[in-house]
């Protein structure tokens, strides 16, 4: 079970590299690593929160773009690079709760 875990931890380590919203994302992950007294669901909600604000400002700086109003292509390449990966991180996450739960509800007593 422990080798299944490898890819996300390679995920979080990988997103705790950015600055800017995407980086408390990461801290929220790592945060529960280090020990502090955050409840699971309040990680989750702060989780699904930033992904949330950061396909809020994919589309912004798509919407910008195609206004024209001085947004340019690398920026909102960038901005929609984060808001995807923020994605595919917290759905990596949902797919292996989800898994973990079906172990327990198969096991027998």
């Amino acid at each position: 079970m422990l080798a299944a875990m490898n890819p996300i931890s390679a995920a979080v380590s990988a997103v705790s590299s950015l600055t800017g919203p995407g980086a408390s994302l990461a801290s929220a992950s790592t945060g529960a690593q280090s020990g502090a007294n955050t409840p699971f669901a309040d990680l989750l909600s702060d989780a699904v929160g930033e992904v949330g604000q950061l396909e809020g400002q994919a589309h912004a700086a798509v919407a910008g773009l195609i206004s024209g109003s001085g947004v340019d292509v690398h920026q909102a390449m960038i901005a929609t690079q984060k808001a995807s990966m923020a994605f595919e991180l917290a759905l990596a996450v949902r797919n292996k709760a989800v898994q973990a739960y079906q172990q327990v509800i198969g096991m027998q007593f």
